[in-house]
């Protein structure tokens, strides 16, 4: 997928472009990739219009909402999903000031689209002024089609970012992992050198690198880690380690059947499910005890 900064672009071939933040790029934001690719014609090329950073962090600093994907892994959704290009800039004053004519304009004359999709929600321009109705009456003037996609629902409820963020910070991964589609809600992150209290333990760990997004509550999981192609089962504990005195957040991750030291590696973890809460045990023989029932979630099946 190419990646552009700007909006702008050298290639001259006609272009359907889906619009949107598609945080978490839920079945939602799928919805709205599959109908942008059902508009290219032979030799058209397909592409998303997304923000770096939220909105709201520039216009309200502060407010911003924790998200659901790192910037590279929302572009690697958008890969995945088999967008050709991807116009990745920063919402600022520049951007926050277009009137939504000029911002259509740039969509037409710069990007060459030929082909739009938006949710039937989507605002745009100076204020939001600009809504769904003024977007499709442009682009049929310039000789452009807009796809208007309705909300996705999960029964009577719609599907949304700021719906799945409430889920995945109470712990409740597998209904956040529905919503999401594809792989579901996954922390990635490089394995650091830690304290080496899980080897004395008897549990040695994997310390992952705290991405900057959401984080579930804390407490233990059951997970699948997944390390160079191969997927382990996992317990991973996510919290302030309050046994020994823990005042930051960290990420370790045990796995089962794995014995090798990945330290500068990446390790991703997806079907996450609360285990327990953390908490501090009247000793650490009694954290042991505990730890050992905790591998329970992530047991061998019986086949008997």
């Amino acid at each position: 997928m190419n990646i552009s900064y700007e909006l702008a672009r050298e290639c001259d071939r006609p272009l359907v472009l889906a619009i949107g933040f598609f945080d978490g790029f839920h079945r939602g934001h799928r919805e709205i990739a599959r109908q942008t690719l059902r508009l290219r014609k032979p030799g058209w090329r397909s592409g998303v219009l997304t923000f770096a950073n939220h909105p709201a962090s520039f216009l309200r600093p502060g407010t911003e909402p924790p998200l659901l994907c790192t910037p590279e892994e929302r572009l690697d959704l958008f890969a995945t999903a088999g967008f050709e290009e991807c116009f990745f800039v920063t919402f600022d004053g520049d951007i926050a000031t277009l009137a939504p004519e000029a911002f259509l304009n740039i969509l037409i004359e710069r990007l060459g689209a030929r082909g739009v999709t938006v949710g039937t929600t989507f605002r745009f321009g100076h204020k939001r002024a600009g809504d769904v109705a003024l977007m499709g009456e442009y682009l049929a003037q310039h000789g452009a089609e807009l796809v208007p996609v309705e909300n996705v629902r999960d029964g009577t409820t719609r599907i949304s970012s700021t719906r799945i963020r409430g889920l995945v910070a109470d712990g409740e991964l597998a209904q956040a992992d529905a919503l999401l589609g594809g792989t579901g809600y996954e922390i990635r992150g490089v394995v650091e050198v830690g304290a080496g209290r899980g080897h004395a333990l008897g549990f040695p760990t994997a310390n992952v690198r705290v991405p900057p997004k959401l984080l579930p509550k804390d407490g233990v999981y059951s997970a699948v880690a997944r390390y160079d192609g191969r997927d382990y089962a996992a317990l991973v504990s996510i919290g302030t380690n309050p046994q020994f005195d823990g005042g930051r957040r960290t990420i370790e991750a045990w796995l089962r059947d794995f014995r090798t030291t990945i330290y500068g590696r990446e390790l991703a973890l997806r079907e996450l499910r609360y285990v327990r809460e953390q908490r501090l045990f009247a000793s650490v023989g009694e954290l042991i005890e505990q730890m050992q029932h905790d591998l329970q979630a992530v047991a061998y099946p019986s086949y008997g």
